[in-house]
């Protein structure tokens, strides 16, 4: 299979892309992303299932290709459905299709061979129920044993190791190795890093609908890049780092931010239009909006950074702005990350100084830290999967890399409040996959809370909890208030974002 500069149809305006990937005859190739990154997408476009709008896709028309999914599972079970409840349903279709018609109705191997794998899978005494009252773990082993005995070219096996226990996971790898060593091709889809097998010669990663990296699976394992995408799946057993002993935040009881009425003029032309809103605790947000709607001017009253916030009802931390706080006060309880930031961090240091300098907010390390922040800097490292690059120029890491450790930087201090700027402007596909599951780990732990600042509500990370949209309204801007929709993890891409 080779494919070049390809765009294959999910729905309308929406494409699985790969750009260039050429895939052997034989061996085993695994595929790995997130849950929404377009995993199953890329089954159906591999197995011909849907139509290229454009690009070269040489696929062998006698190559016979069997996938496994759980969209496939469903299909089965609603068919059967269907059947079972029409009105001229015979006997036998009224208690429903079973495993061993699954399996034998496709079936090539001979009939001792039928008998060891489904002994092996522990189907065997699951074969005359019918298939809608097994479960779904025990349905998918079936549907990998018709696979395979079906004795095709090609298994592609969609999320195959979903819903099972150690020891079945463990089972359907070496079956999987005993296809692989047949010489034919194993293609592998799956959610976790830790769920490709050490026989897969070639590793992929999928995002935003697209192939982002392939190779073969050493040089994959010993990329920087893919290496902290392992670390960063691994993140939700890891604790962030506390803050030095020196540092100490009080949370208010009420909202962090508080904003009634709140206007901001430049000469005779509106910037903000009478915006009130409130950042409770627990709550994630994403600010959305044009170029030019006044999503900075709202950054800069919350970071203190606006002379008009002393000229409003603004509240921050509890206190309102002009009662006698100065801007340290607000900005220790603030964490920030933006492109320009980014671009301005341009002082030859190591990475180690970078995460340091976050201590005295500083550009560039000029004080004596002391051995706690040094050590909690370190473990900061550990964290964003860098401890190994401590050392290393800060300019030699990837574009999304350093992104992410100028957010640990701006996190070191552990303040209430982290405000990304849109975080994921500049960076490629891999880089902002990067930079997304940190953001992700960010929201699951600790105390800090996000701002997520971004002209496209697709670019969310999940666990953001509440929207504000900027709305054009004649030569000013409305707002919209909406509380985030969550995800739907088995859909990747059909009728929604991947």
């Amino acid at each position: 299979m080779k494919f070049s500069n390809c765009r294959f149809i999910i729905a309308r305006d929406v494409f699985f892309t790969i750009d260039d990937l050429e895939l052997p005859d034989s061996g085993c190739i695994t595929f790995v992303g997130a849950n929404g990154s377009g995993k199953t997408s890329l089954a159906r476009a591999l197995s011909r299932e849907l139509v290229l709008a454009s690009g070269n896709a040489s696929v062998d028309v006698g190559l016979d290709i069997a996938r496994i999914s759980f969209e496939k599972q469903l299909k089965i079970i609603d068919d059967d459905y269907k059947l079972r409840s029409s009105d001229n349903a015979s006997e036998d279709e009224l208690y429903g299709v079973t495993s061993r018609q699954l399996i034998e109705s496709s079936a090539r191997a001979a009939p001792e061979a039928v008998s060891a794998l489904c002994q092996r899978l522990d189907i065997a005494k699951l074969l005359d129920l019918p298939y809608h009252v097994i479960s779904s773990g025990e349905g998918r082993k079936v549907l990998i044993a018709r696979a395979i005995l079906a004795d095709k070219n090609v298994i592609i096996m969609d999320a195959p190791f979903d819903g099972l226990d150690v020891k079945t996971r463990q089972d359907l790898k070496d079956i999987f190795y005993s296809y692989y060593e047949s010489n034919r091709l194993v293609i592998l889809i799956v959610n976790r890093y830790d769920e490709i097998p050490e026989f897969s010669d070639y590793v992929g990663i999928i995002s935003e609908r697209q192939v982002v990296k392939f190779g073969p699976r050493g040089r994959m394992m010993a990329d920087l890049e893919f290496m902290q995408l392992q670390n960063n799946e691994a993140l939700e057993r890891v604790a962030p780092p506390p803050a030095p002993k020196d540092y100490d935040v009080i949370i208010p009881d009420g909202p962090l931010v508080e904003m009634e009425d709140v206007v901001v003029r430049y000469m005779d032309k509106i910037i903000l239009n009478h915006l009130s809103m409130k950042v409770e605790k627990g709550q994630h947000w994403q600010i959305t909006g044009p170029n030019g709607a006044g999503k900075s001017t709202l950054l800069a009253l919350i970071t203190g950074d606006h002379p008009q916030g002393y000229s409003n009802r603004l509240k921050l931390f509890g206190v309102q702005r002009g009662s006698g706080e100065t801007i340290w006060d607000i900005k220790k309880n603030i964490g920030f990350v933006s492109p320009s930031f980014h671009l301005a961090y341009r002082v030859n240091c190591s990475v180690l100084k970078v995460i340091l300098s976050g201590y005295f907010d500083s550009v560039g390390l000029y004080e004596n830290p002391g051995d706690e922040k040094l050590l909690l800097a370190r473990q900061w490292l550990h964290v964003v999967g860098l401890e190994t690059m401590a050392n290393a120029p800060f300019q030699s890491l990837s574009f999304g890399q350093q992104r992410i450790v100028l957010i640990a930087r701006a996190l070191v201090k552990h303040p209430p409040l982290l405000v990304l700027d849109e975080p994921l402007q500049g960076l490629d596909v891999m880089s902002r996959l990067l930079v997304k599951k940190f953001v992700e780990y960010l929201m699951k732990s600790g105390d800090t809370q996000i701002l997520f600042v971004s002209h496209h509500r697709e670019d969310a990370p999940e666990g953001i909890t509440n929207i504000l949209e900027f709305v054009p309204s004649g030569s000013v801007y409305t707002y919209r208030f909406s509380e985030a929709v969550r995800q739907n993890s088995q859909n990747d891409g059909q009728g929604r974002r991947s």
